[in-house]
This record gives C-alpha cells, sequence and structure tokens, in this order.
C-alpha cells in the first residue's frame, strides 16, 4: 500500500472508530459486535505503526495508552477550579435559599448528582483534544493527557465546535470496573482501593497510560469553563450545548423554582444511589441563570450561588455470626466477617473483609459481638466497631493455612499472613488461570470457565498437570467438542516454548510483574541460575529492591515450588531466555528512536539495540544516549536537541552495532 492510500485508511478509519466509541460509551447504543470493533482497531494499529509519519495523538489507538511518562507537568487554570460549600441538612439547605433570595429576587435551581471521583478540565482547540489536567489546589494543577485519552468516554475530536472551549468534568470509576479492579488486586496480595474515587485518582495519575486504560474509568462533564464565540444564558442550556457536541454530561439535571422541589429531588436521588452503577456523594444545587451568578458572586473559597449537599454515611448494628478465612492467589490469608444481614445504601449485606489481624485486634473484634458496619463511599462493607462484646476472646488468625495446613508465615514489615506453599489447593484456581494468561503462558482457549472445569473435574492439580492432558480426557467436559479439544491440547503443548520471562511471570511471585520477570530472565538467562542466585544478586538489577529480591529468593526457598518447576521441566516446559543479549556492543547506552529510518522498521530497529545489550525507552530524558531520528522526526527530536543529546542517523546507529563510533 502506498503512502497516500495509507494515509486515507487510516483517516477512515479513524472517523469510523471514533463514532463506534461515542455510541458505545456515550450514548450506551452500540451496532457492531466487540469483534468488529476490535478488527477495525487492530487495522488501524497496524497501519500507524508502518507508517508513523501519519501519527496522531487524538488517535482511537491512543485509547489503550502508550508510553510510561516520568512527571505530570504543572498547569494553570485560566479559570479556576472552585470548591462548592457543603451544606448536610434540610436547615442549611432553606438558609442557603435565603441568602441566594436575598439578592435574586424569583431564583431557579438545578439538582445534580454530585459523582465521586476526580475533577478534572479538558481543553479543545478547533474540535480537537489539547490537553487535560487535574484540578489540583484549584488554581494549578497537573498535566494527565495522555491519560486522560484513554477513557473512552473523552471525545477526543467535536464537530461542530467553537475554536477554543475548556469544560470541566468528574472522572469516576463505574462499580462494575472497581469490582474487578478490587478482585484483581486482592487475588495479586495487593493492597486494594479502598473507593472508587480513590480507585479513579490513583489511575489518572499513573505514570503508565495502558494501566490508566486498563481501569474502566468513565467521565460526565457538568461545567463550560471557557468558551469562544458562543452565546450561553443558563447552566441547563450549556448542558444541552455539550451535550450536542457529544460529551457525555451530567446523568440527570432538573430544574426547581423553589427549595421544597429542590429538597425532594435530593431525597429521590439519595434513595436511588444504591441502584445506581457510579458512586454519588452528594447531589449539587446551582442557580441556573448565569446573570443571577454573577449578582451573587462568591468568597475566595466558595461561590455563592451553588451548593454541595452531602448525604451522611448509613451505619447498621448486627451481630457477627463467624469468621471465615480465604485464600488468595499469592497466599494471602484474608478473614472476611460474616454476620446477619442488613440493608445499606439499598442492597443487602452480610459479609465484610477484616483485613488482617491487626485490625482485628485494634478493634477487639470477637464472634458473637455486636458490631457496626457500614459502606465505605456506599460501596465496600466495612465495619467501623464494636457496639458491644459478648465476652469471648478477640479472635486470633489460624497459624496454618487453612486449605493445605502448611505454616502461615508474616513478613517483615506485612501485616498479612501467607500461606507459602504454591501447590495449596486453595490457590490452585486462581493460580492456573494466572499461569494460562495472555502475559504468562500464554495458552490460548484455556480461560477461566475451562480452568475451573479441569480443577473441579480433578484433571489437573497443579499447573504442570496441564501438560499431560490428552484430548481424550477433555471430551467429557461440558462444551468441549473434539475439535476443540485437540486445539486446546495443541495450545498447551505450544506454551512449551515460551521464553523464561513468560515462565517466571506464570509462576506468580509475589510483586513480581511481567517487567521484573524480564530483567530476571535476562540477567540470570536459566532457571538453575535463577533459583541459585541469593537475594543479594538478585537486589543488583536495576529496579529490583530489598523486599522484591527477598520475595523472590523466599520463592525458591519452597520445597513445593522447586518441586513444580522440576515437573514442568520434565514435560519439556522451556527454561531458558530466549531474549538475551547476543553481544555487547551497546551495553549501558541507552537509545530513543523517533521518525521513520530509510531500512529498519521501528521494530526492527528496536531489537538490534537490544541484542547489542542496549536499551530503547519511549521517551527523551537526560540519561538518553543517543537519538536515532529518521524522516518526520518530531517533538522527540526537538526535546534531544534542547538536552545536547546526540542524534544519530540509521547509518550511524548500524556503526555503533558494529562496534565503531558514528562520524
Amino acid at each position: 500500500m502506498d503512502k497516500t492510500l495509507a494515509n486515507n485508511r487510516i483517516l477512515e478509519l479513524r472517523k469510523e472508530l471514533e463514532r463506534h466509541d461515542y455510541r458505545y460509551y456515550v450514548l450506551d447504543d452500540p451496532d457492531i459486535e466487540d469483534w468488529q470493533y476490535d478488527a477495525l482497531l487492530r487495522e488501524l494499529t497496524t497501519l500507524e505503526e508502518e507508517y508513523p509519519q501519519f501519527y496522531d495523538e487524538n488517535s482511537p489507538s491512543v485509547r489503550v495508552g502508550g508510553k510510561a511518562g516520568a512527571t505530570f507537568a504543572e498547569v494553570r487554570h485560566e479559570v479556576q477550579m472552585g470548591s462548592l460549600q457543603d451544606v448536610f441538612n434540610e436547615d442549611e439547605l432553606r438558609a442557603f435559599d435565603a441568602r441566594v433570595r436575598e439578592k435574586v429576587t424569583t431564583p431557579v435551581y438545578v439538582v445534580e448528582p454530585k459523582i465521586d471521583g476526580l475533577s478534572v478540565s479538558l481543553e479543545y482547540e478547533n474540535g480537537r483534544f489539547i490537553r487535560g489536567s487535574t484540578r489540583g489546589d484549584g488554581l494549578t494543577g497537573e498535566d494527565v493527557s495522555e491519560n486522560l485519552r484513554t477513557v473512552r468516554s473523552i471525545p477526543l475530536a467535536l464537530s461542530g465546535a467553537p475554536a477554543y472551549l475548556e469544560v470541566r468534568g468528574e472522572i469516576f470509576m463505574p462499580r462494575t470496573s472497581f469490582d474487578r479492579v478490587v478482585a484483581a488486586q486482592e487475588n495479586n496480595g495487593e493492597k486494594p482501593f479502598k473507593n472508587p474515587r480513590n480507585a479513579a485518582a490513583g489511575s489518572i495519575r499513573q505514570k503508565n497510560p495502558k494501566i490508566t486504560a486498563s481501569r474502566g474509568l468513565d467521565i460526565y462533564v457538568f461545567n463550560i469553563q471557557q468558551v469562544q464565540n458562543i452565546q450561553i444564558s443558563n447552566h441547563i442550556q450549556s448542558l444541552d450545548f455539550l451535550k450536542e457536541l457529544g460529551f457525555k454530561v451530567s446523568p440527570s439535571y432538573r430544574a426547581f423554582e423553589d427549595i421544597g422541589g429542590v429538597i425532594e429531588e435530593i431525597k429521590r436521588i439519595g434513595e436511588g444511589r444504591g441502584s445506581m452503577p457510579f458512586d454519588i456523594d452528594g447531589a449539587v444545587v446551582k442557580v441556573n441563570s448565569f446573570s443571577d451568578r454573577e449578582v451573587l458572586g462568591g468568597t475566595s473559597k466558595f461561590p455563592k450561588w451553588a451548593a454541595a449537599f452531602k448525604y451522611p454515611p448509613e451505619e447498621k448494628a448486627t451481630v457477627l455470626l463467624k469468621i471465615e478465612i480465604n485464600v488468595g492467589r499469592t497466599g494471602a490469608l484474608t478473614p472476611t466477617a460474616v454476620f446477619k444481614e442488613v440493608a445499606l445504601a439499598g442492597t443487602s449485606v452480610t459479609r465484610a473483609v477484616l483485613h488482617n489481624q491487626d485490625f482485628i485486634t485494634e478493634k477487639g473484634i470477637a464472634i458473637g459481638d455486636e458490631i457496626i458496619v457500614r459502606k465505605a463511599g456506599d460501596i465496600i462493607p466495612e465495619v467501623v466497631a464494636v457496639k458491644s462484646h459478648n465476652g469471648a476472646a478477640t479472635y486470633e488468625l489460624p497459624e496454618t493455612c487453612p486449605s493445605c495446613g502448611a505454616a502461615a508465615v508474616r513478613g517483615d514489615g506485612e501485616a498479612v499472613l501467607r500461606c507459602p506453599n504454591l501447590e495449596c489447593p486453595a490457590q490452585l484456581l486462581r493460580n492456573m488461570i494466572h499461569f494460562a494468561s495472555r502475559d504468562a503462558m500464554d495458552i490460548e482457549g484455556l480461560g477461566p470457565a475451562i480452568i475451573e472445569l479441569l480443577v473441579d473435574n480433578s484433571i489437573v492439580k497443579s499447573p504442570a498437570d496441564l501438560y499431560h492432558i490428552k484430548a481424550q480426557e477433555l471430551l467429557f467436559l461440558e462444551r468441549m467438542a473434539e475439535k476443540s479439544a485437540g486445539n486446546l491440547v495443541a495450545a498447551i503443548e505450544k506454551s512449551k516454548t515460551r521464553d523464561l520471562a513468560n515462565l517466571i511471570f506464570a509462576l506468580g511471585i509475589r510483586g513480581v510483574g511481567q517487567r521484573a520477570a524480564q530483567l530476571l530472565a535476562k540477567r540470570f538467562l536459566e532457571m538453575d541460575k535463577l533459583i541459585a542466585a541469593s537475594s543479594e544478586e538478585i537486589a543488583l538489577i536495576e529496579g529490583f529492591g530489598t523486599v522484591l529480591a527477598q520475595n523472590t529468593r523466599e520463592f525458591f526457598d519452597q520445597p513445593g515450588n522447586l518441586n513444580l518447576i522440576g515437573l514442568l521441566r520434565d514435560a519439556g516446559v522451556n527454561m531458558r531466555c530466549f531474549s538475551a543479549p547476543t553481544g555487547n556492543t551497546l551495553t549501558g547506552k541507552t537509545f530513543v528512536l523517533t521518525g521513520t529510518l530509510p531500512d529498519l522498521s521501528r521494530s526492527e530497529a528496536k531489537k538490534l539495540i537490544e541484542d547489542s545489550g542496549g536499551k530503547v525507552a519511549g521517551s527523551v530524558s537526560k540519561k538518553t544516549d543517543y537519538v536515532a531520528a529518521g524522516e518526520d522526526a518530531g517533538s522527540k527530536l526537538v526535546k534531544a536537541q534542547q538536552l545536547g543529546i546526540a542524534i544519530i542517523s540509521e547509518g550511524q546507529l548500524k556503526d555503533l552495532l558494529k562496534g565503531d563510533e558514528p562520524l
């Protein structure tokens, strides 16, 4: 395909994908299947990689996240992103109304749910998204544009937009996304987010946009900060205008001429908040007319034309019936309170996580106690306190794993007890799902449902058992035909050839993610050398600390883990690193690639550099040694020139690969 045809097809695909994003994420009315969307996105991504000169920072392909960044630049807000004065009861609402009526005779109020998330600014020039920033202190925020581009309900291009537009919205994490993220954190032995607001804020400030993209964030836009050449007289008109442009605006907004109607609407929103797919912490009351707002003015902290009603957290007393111990994928023993059913925030609740022994001891919790329960952020059930003791001793977690009987251990500086046995039955299902996942052994067709069938039917009792499965054994399973059974066995066989880095990640060493697994593989090259390494040797790897090194060493000190590795080896699973450098001419050198090189593709150049011991970074910094620049090089070239970084051609790169200094 020539460049003109490629550019035309790229533009066509971008336009089509933008339309599908709007229908799916804003209108909630998709008109194609997911696989069809994925096929279009794959085609676009492939073309953009092949023709980097047509790169566009607002392409739908950026929704999956780009390269990790180092810092967030400061953004000075031209229009202050202020906060609202809180009110907590009906009397305070009526007092707010009285103050408004002292200056405005017949105010009209607009009431909206107050989404509990992170406030951000979105800026557009001629309909193109140019920058997104956090609220910060209201005057200065942080540039989080790359992360905001991954939020699919944020339009990157507006049709019929003014020359300049700045809007304010609330980034939030829907409850379904929050549940998924927390479940993954708990399975991985990580400290879970406490509530959706913290989760949204933490996700937007990730240094790696790919992580932000995976979190399932959403937005509601609720205000115009600045606009050029458009006359809008009131708040409802502004929301209608934003909706026409393609924004996802406040989920409900209703106007009222008296404070009684406002109070009833706040009650209605409060009664329904348990059934909402997102978290709210109140309702916002705003004077509708912009001219009335000017008359009312504001203080240095708050506008006088708006107020935020905060709903009190609902707490209930109940009786603790028992404490169950759940064993996660990393072996964490997590206590869960089981109590008499109570209704909280619109749902029935019978369970709450008790975190660890320190939490239980601090509150003096014993089985049979009357406890106070609430939903943190109206989402997560939590035990607040003990209302009355029944006289029993404070509960103590067991010293052994309730599933396999192995002695539980508590690491230095940790609050969590863990089962160190990788062959523990309670960890099996989660371990198997992780082992077969795409970034681990990448066994196509072996998803959670199939793994659960294999475990439930005792076909596998460890990951090593996968490599002894016969197709005939699978024919008795539900939804498994002869062809699919054969395909699965072939996929398992193919996974034997995965790189050592995949295997290390698949083993589920606590804290060792995909990148850390790659570093371990490239440093030790063979599984046996890694097994023999001391924690001090491991800690010398750049990017590793003493805790991660100790976790790795402790993993290989467990006889059960070594036994599993031996079984995998006997089954023919690869134990060597394929991606180790074949030369050392570029050892210790960091490169950045920009533009289109004459002969080498970006991926080819990257492989040659890494094979020679070098490192390829995604952005230019003071640590960069060389920037290899080709045709249509962009901002990376400019930054390299500003920092005085050596800029080389493809020919000079080849000289370096041979060990020669570039001329």
